[in-house]
């Protein structure tokens, strides 16, 4: 499981940071790629990558502002030109479903695959499989925006062949029973509980992506134990009351977030153009005084979310 960064900016492309999408890559778990937003030049950015538009199968929206799904139509066509063929579902406020078939009908784009959508008129659980569970709550920003929760379901533990073999239980298809915690009956007629040859299951990852937003109550619900929290850094420590009055947050309200919630990594984004070099770095630092573990990422920045080992 990693996240890669397409567009770390705020508002409009700039030079070093284009506008906001970010993939949750989940090529091990389920062969698939979730995109969070997809700004203008969204597109552009995966050339630059190793990512593969046929790979994406879930766009999660998290508000219609331009900066967030202006790059959208473009990366559907490109999807269906590049060989993309299987099912996409895009989750988002009341009025993407309108944005996306306006736009390609509009253009006459045809597209290989069928579109799902799902747009959001409630809270909660919004998907869920054998593997993960997503949760959305709305945030505070000038239009109706919301956060994600992507919650890992748990890995069973490994097999403990060793204690296999030390109980002289015999290889072959029988081993795949017992990992599925099944109980069998050996041919020498002991009964065999798969449950008492399994390691300790291994907690699944929580990854939490909010939309642009002020401080609010639903941010915590989101965030609360993340290993990793993809927060909006749109205004250093000092601006807080822009902050407010544009319904953005502050670095520091960020971290302020990620220490109450127990998050386990902050990663900050949507950087204003204003803030480039040592001045994006400003930010990083006035965070890390309140939660040490804070990165300010920048487009192409690949993170790894390990397990938790405790």
């Amino acid at each position: 499981m990693q996240l890669e960064f397409l567009g770390t900016g705020a508002g409009v492309p700039g030079k070093f940071r284009n506008v906001s999408s970010t993939a949750l890559k989940l090529l091990d778990e389920c062969n698939s790629v979730w995109l969070f937003d997809v700004g203008e030049g969204t597109q552009q950015q995966i050339l630059r990558s190793n990512l593969k538009p046929r790979k994406i199968n879930k766009i999660f929206i998290t508000h219609l502002h331009g900066d967030h799904i202006f790059g959208l139509p473009g990366l559907l066509s490109s999807r269906s030109f590049q060989g993309g063929n299987t099912p996409l579902t895009i989750y988002g406020p009341k009025g993407i479903k309108d944005f996306v078939k306006i736009s390609l009908g509009v253009s006459k784009t045809k597209l290989s695959y069928r579109i799902n959508y799902v747009e959001i008129d409630s809270t909660g659980l919004i998907f869920q499989d054998d593997k993960f569970n997503v949760y959305t709550e709305k945030l505070d920003h000038q239009i109706e925006c919301f956060g994600y929760r992507v919650v890992e379901n748990d890995h069973p533990g490994e097999l403990l062949v060793d204690k296999l073999i030390a109980d002289n239980i015999p290889s072959g298809p029988i081993y795949g029973k017992l990992k599925d915690g099944l109980t069998v009956e050996l041919e020498d007629g002991r009964v065999i509980n798969g449950k008492d040859y399994l390691g300790a299951s291994q907690k699944g990852r929580i990854v939490s992506v909010l939309g642009d937003t002020r401080s609010n109550d639903n941010s915590y619900k989101l965030s609360k134990d993340a290993d990793v929290l993809v927060h909006e850094s749109t205004f250093s420590k000092d601006e807080a009351k822009l902050a407010r009055n544009y319904y953005h947050s502050t670095c520091v309200q960020a971290a302020n977030l990620a220490k109450k919630a127990g998050v386990s990594k902050l990663l900050l984004t949507h950087i204003s153009a204003r803030y480039t070099g040592n001045m994006a770095k400003r930010l990083e630092k006035q965070a890390q005084k309140v939660f040490e573990n804070t990165k300010v990422v920048k487009d192409f920045d690949v993170i790894d979310i390990p397990f938790n080992k405790k």
